[in-house]
C-alpha cells in the first residue's frame, strides 16, 4: 500500500506563510498523480491543488489560486503545498492524496496537518 505522511502545518497569522511537505513510500512516486485537499470544521472536504505525475500541469481551487503552489520532488517522495498571504478561511486540516489509477480517484490520503491563520 502507499502510505502518506504530511507535515508542515501549524498557526499562522494571516499574510503569512506555511509549506506543507507530503511525503510517500509504498509505491512509484512518479507513477501518482498527487493532490491536496482541506477540511475546515463542520464543513466538507474540498479540493486544493493537484499535480499531475510528471509535475507538468497543476491545478487549483478559485480559492487558493495565485495564493497556493503546489510542487513535487521525485526524487524525494515529496510532494509540497507553499501557501502565501493565507487568510483565516484558509484554516483547515490539510489533507494529501495519491491517484495511482490515472482517473481522478484518490486512492489512499494521509492523517492531515493542522493549518490555524489567525486574524
Amino acid at each position: 500500500q502507499v502510505q502518506l505522511v504530511e507535515s508542515g502545518g501549524g498557526l499562522v497569522q494571516a499574510g503569512g506563510s506555511l509549506r506543507l511537505s507530503c511525503a510517500a513510500s509504498g509505491r512509484t512516486f512518479s507513477s501518482m498523480a498527487m493532490g491536496w485537499f482541506r477540511q475546515a470544521p463542520e464543513k466538507e472536504r474540498e479540493f486544493v491543488a493537484l499535480i499531475t505525475r510528471s509535475g507538468a500541469r497543476t491545478y487549483y481551487a478559485d480559492s487558493v489560486k495565485g495564493r497556493f503552489t503546489i510542487s513535487r520532488d521525485n526524487a524525494k517522495n515529496t510532494v509540497y503545498l507553499q501557501m502565501n498571504n493565507l487568510k483565516p478561511e484558509d484554516t483547515a486540516v490539510y489533507y494529501c492524496a495519491a491517484d495511482i489509477g490515472g482517473d481522478d480517484h484518490y486512492d489512499y490520503w494521509g492523517q492531515g496537518t493542522q493549518v490555524t491563520v489567525s486574524s
